[in-house]
């Protein structure tokens, strides 16, 4: 029997009938890091290394904890080289979800239901490549049944590359920005100073002051609504909140042009002020704020220093932020600038927390005004992704949740909706066999297609 069929990950045959009914879904991705220069150039590939291993700091990681010289991940290594350290890599991998989305992609996208080893290695990179050539990222894209995605997108970005794909007719896939506004209220990094730079510069405007930088803020905003933009983004590593004071925040403003040093103080009011700022302009135009929190990133310094960011090195906080996100949440709510938002956290603990926070703002007419976000990054994988299901199921409505997002830089990952279609049927399927739901078919198929892909179109009207 080959590893992925139809029962993989599936343990119950209500599960099984259910993903019958989701596994050929559309595939709404309202989150993901997709180049959209790749998308509007319909980029191929030069063979399965690339394809695998030139963007996918997962599989990077893994290698180093197997202490595979960084000249076969992201070094000058042939590529067959570094297909072979990969295969070996995953020879160790029993357990981890990266097994897994590996054997998920070969057997969607190339037809290869071998297990990759050490020993299949040569003969899979010789199927592999026989079939790299008819592949590039709209045919990725297509395959996978995608009507809609979200990237994620600077807010200074001309956006040209959208433009591009949203004038090609021949491209149904609707490809939508995101505005990632982390640059903006992080006054406490060093490129702070050079990003308003950067925003003068796609302005052709000066900034010296606190209300002409929210000026150029609110311009970008615009530019990018005007180009079919729903949804913004804020990450963060640790949330801190205080109600705000406008006079604080501009003497930051101008300390940090004035290459001057912020106290922990200024640091905090200047990100709630922009913060609060950015949240009422995005609910003037029935945005939706993603909020994405908890991550240590870039945490091994020489690391950083070699490779930059996004290379790998980061991993989950600890940090307590219950109070603080509440307050935020309840500053904004008092004169209802309270825009839909989304909560994701990267930290298991805070599942309960996160999920328990949706009921306090809700709103009459607007379902869902604050969601718990799907399982993210360490922590999208099946014990994960259940875990986050059944603390939304405890503490709020399933039925509402807006499901899966890939929060990937390959366009081979739009398999993990598949891996959670296959996680949410297996616990669904699961309760309904322990008499925890009923066992009326119709009742659990529509919630799972609803979960799948109808709630995300309903809930951003794309």
């Amino acid at each position: 029997m080959p590893f992925i069929d139809d029962s993989f990950l599936i343990n119950n045959e209500t599960g099984k009938k259910l993903y019958q009914q989701v596994k050929d879904l559309p595939i709404c991705d309202y989150h993901c890091h997709l180049p959209a220069e790749e998308i509007a150039h319909n980029n191929g590939f030069k063979d399965i290394s690339d394809m695998w291993l030139s963007h996918d700091h997962y599989k990077w990681r893994a290698m180093r904890i197997a202490g595979i010289d960084e000249k076969y991940i992201t070094g000058d290594a042939e590529p067959y080289e570094k297909f072979l350290a990969f295969a070996k890599t995953l020879d160790k991998a029993l357990g981890n979800p990266l097994y897994q989305w590996s054997h998920l992609e070969l057997s969607k996208y190339f037809g290869i239901d071998e297990l990759l080893t050490e020993k299949s290695a040569p003969e899979i990179w010789e199927k592999a490549n026989k079939v790299v050539p008819t592949l590039t990222t709209r045919s990725l894209m297509e395959q996978s049944n995608v009507t809609h995605i979200c990237t994620t997108d600077d807010p200074t970005d001309d956006l040209k590359y959208h433009e591009e794909i949203k004038n090609d007719e021949s491209f149904k896939i609707k490809v939508f920005p995101t505005f990632r506004a982390d640059k903006s209220f992080r006054i406490d990094k060093d490129d702070f100073t050079a990003w308003v730079e950067k925003l003068e510069k796609a302005e052709n405007k000066k900034v010296s002051s606190l209300d002409e930088f929210t000026s150029l803020l609110v311009n970008r905003i615009d530019f990018f609504a005007n180009k079919g933009c729903k949804l913004s983004d804020h990450g963060f590593e640790e949330f801190y909140f205080i109600s705000p004071d406008k006079a604080m925040a501009e003497l930051a403003f101008k300390k940090k042009l004035s290459d001057e040093e912020l106290d922990y103080e200024e640091f905090v009011n200047f990100m709630s002020y922009i913060n609060v700022f950015l949240s009422k302009e995005y609910a003037k135009r029935n945005w939706t704020m993603q909020m994405h929190i908890g991550a240590l990133r870039n945490s091994n310094t020489r690391a950083f220093n070699s490779l930059g960011a996004d290379s790998g090195f980061d991993s989950m906080g600890d940090a307590d932020m219950a109070r603080d996100l509440n307050e935020f949440l309840d500053y904004l709510d008092k004169d209802d600038s309270l825009p839909k938002t989304i909560l994701y956290n990267l930290n298991d603990r805070d599942n309960t927390v996160f999920s328990s926070l949706m009921g306090n703002f809700a709103k009459a007419s607007v379902p869902n005004r604050v969601s718990h976000g799907t399982a993210w990054w360490f922590f999208d994988q099946r014990t994960g992704i259940e875990e986050q299901l059944q603390a939304y199921a405890n503490f709020g409505l399933l039925g509402q949740f807006v499901g899966m997002v890939t929060d990937s830089r390959s366009f081979l990952s739009y398999t993990r909706h598949d891996y959670f279609r296959r996680v949410l049927c297996n616990l669904i399927g699961r309760w309904a066999e322990d008499n925890i739901v009923p066992k009326d078919m119709n009742i659990l198929s529509t919630t799972v297609k609803n979960i799948c892909y109808n709630n995300a179109i309903d809930y951003f009207k794309f």
